[in-house]
């Protein structure tokens, strides 16, 4: 992995990695993790994690739509065009 990849990912641990790596994560629903908001993503998970230990939350995440498509482009397009600029 190298400096504004792009990695598709809904693993937060490993879009954190990337974060590290100075790489660019985008979830599969078009959320992009940042340095900002990958803390909060990871204590969510650990979160719903134990949860499901407990059998407090049974389930997975809703199923994709075409909001989430639209998303995950806009955000895709908008990663790509970022890492463009700062090349030029």
């Amino acid at each position: 992995m190298e400096v504004d990849d792009i990695v598709i990912t809904a693993d937060i641990p490993l879009a954190a990695r990337c974060l590290e790596k100075t790489a660019h994560a985008l979830g599969p629903t078009g959320k992009p993790f940042t340095k900002e908001n990958i803390g909060a993503a990871l204590a969510a998970r650990d979160l719903l994690s134990a949860l499901r230990d407990f059998g407090e939350v049974v389930g997975g995440p809703p199923p994709f739509d075409k909001r989430d498509r639209s998303r995950f482009l806009h955000q895709l397009d908008e990663m790509i065009n970022t890492i463009q600029r700062k090349g030029a």
